[in-house]
């Protein structure tokens, strides 16, 4: 396991080959202070085969697909399953994978890419699949982009699964949100997609207004995807403590919102972890989408180009 490190003078950026993952990500605060705004294992080995997917990126399939599988012109792929669900590509997703340096450059903009390929059926997933990871310093925000091509008509959804925390550690309850979206997915008791969407007006998924987090988080958490109905930027989150603000932008038609009540204390650098230490901004499409026509279609024709490209844009407010 290697990790590779690029630089400007806003953001510093370490990465792991093992599942193209972010291990840290440092922006200043407003008193000058090196503040990781990522959650980070302390020791590389907790990567391996981690159940909250920390910093990875994930396919071939991000989100949870219908445990029935797919089908692609009238062909019927099968899929692993646990808990009724295929969860992020599946028992030995892209996350837990090594990926292949490419290059590695810096300077001004400078960037590191990797690659990975998926052979033909890894996973229940039709076509030989060639898998690019970029991620790119440029001033102040951090570029990830996702190319991906296949000899075969197949679905594609990738995404990145960085944990944010704009404090570098305890809680992000203190954090604002404001979240370009009116509806969310419905889901099932098993966390599918159901095929239909709900509101988020009056109900603690609402972040069309700028809101402190903790209002809606003593509700419940959220695992949820988010219908976006706006791209630059389709969310903005903030931390008064550090004065971090964070400006995220996609090319995806949604984002998967997460926020895990806990993480493992004893296995982070984030120290000290209170409740509901980060929150995921998994840009995306829709989960489940190639069961549902009414969904952006997830279907990646044979030597056309997947292209998920997400920006990050930090400064001090």
């Amino acid at each position: 396991m290697e990790t590779h490190s690029i630089s400007n003078k806003y953001l510093k950026l370490t990465t792991i080959d093992y599942g193209a993952t972010v291990h840290q990500l440092i922006f200043k605060d407003q008193n000058g202070n090196d503040i990781n705004v990522v959650q980070s294992y302390k020791d590389l080995d907790s990567y391996i085969h981690n159940a909250p997917y920390l910093g990875a990126s994930v396919g071939r399939y991000a989100g949870r697909l219908n445990p029935n599988g797919f089908s692609i012109n009238g062909q019927h792929y099968a899929l692993y399953t646990d808990n009724q669900a295929h969860l992020h590509g599946g028992r030995e997703g892209f996350s837990f994978k090594t990926w292949k340096l490419e290059e590695i450059t810096q300077g001004e903009n400078p960037h590191i890419t990797y690659s990975y390929f998926s052979e033909d059926m890894e996973e229940g997933y039709p076509g030989a699949l060639e898998v690019f990871c970029t991620y790119t310093l440029k001033d102040n925000q951090l570029l990830i982009s996702y190319t991906a091509k296949s000899d075969k008509d197949t679905v594609v959804n990738l995404t990145n699964h960085n944990y944010y925390n704009l404090n570098g550690n305890g809680s992000i309850m203190d954090h604002e949100l404001r979240l370009h979206a009116d509806r969310i997915l419905e889901k099932s008791l098993t966390a599918v997609p159901s095929g239909s969407f709900k509101e988020v007006k009056q109900t603690h998924y609402d972040f069309r207004a700028t809101t402190i987090i903790k209002k809606q988080l003593e509700i419940a958490g959220i695992d949820d995807t988010y219908v976006v109905n706006q791209n630059k930027p389709l969310a903005v989150l903030y931390a008064p403590k550090t004065g971090i603000q964070m400006k995220i932008s996609s090319n995806q038609p949604a984002v998967v919102i997460y926020t895990p009540p806990t993480l493992d204390e004893q296995l982070l650098l984030n120290q000290p972890v209170s409740e509901y230490p980060a929150i995921c901004f998994e840009t995306q499409n829709f989960p489940d989408a190639p069961n549902h026509a009414q969904f952006p279609s997830a279907l990646l024709k044979s030597g056309d180009l997947y292209s998920n490209e997400s920006v990050f844009e930090f400064s001090i407010k």
